[in-house]
């Protein structure tokens, strides 16, 4: 797919046959790239208990941040279950706004091939960011 890298695609197709979606039957992977380079998967993953459900992006920076990366620099989702490219949820969003360096490219996939790019800034213009006190 032009303008998509291939290696993050791969990744969230491969992880989105691995989704857990037996209520809402919505599959969805993921790929982030961290700012060294590597890149890490996830899929969403349901429970009974609908709050307790997390996302595929999640997952996949979760992943990222227990190996020790603090940084990304991409995020792809894949719906296998869309034919329409759609935003990660607003709680995804925030989670990669904490570890984003700078605005992380969001390339956004549907089944059908449908594309849709945008920077995370454009999807959360006003993320929340907790800046620590300086005590003087």
């Amino acid at each position: 797919m032009e303008g998509v890298p291939e290696d993050l695609l791969k990744e969230a197709v491969k992880a989105s046959e691995n989704a857990y979606a037996p209520y809402s039957g919505f599959h969805v992977g993921a790929a982030v790239r961290t700012c060294s380079g590597r890149v890490y998967s996830g899929a969403n993953v349901e429970n009974s208990s609908y709050g307790l459900t997390v996302c595929a992006e999640r997952v996949a920076v979760f992943t990222a941040v227990s190996s020790g990366e603090r940084c990304i620099s991409e995020v792809l989702v894949y719906f296998r279950d869309s034919d329409y490219p759609l935003p990660p949820c607003g709680a995804c969003l925030q989670v990669l706004s904490e570890f984003s360096e700078g605005d992380a490219k969001v390339y956004m996939v549907g089944r059908g091939g449908s594309i849709r790019v945008a920077r995370l800034r454009e999807l959360l213009p006003e993320g929340f960011r907790l800046t620590p006190l300086k005590r003087g």
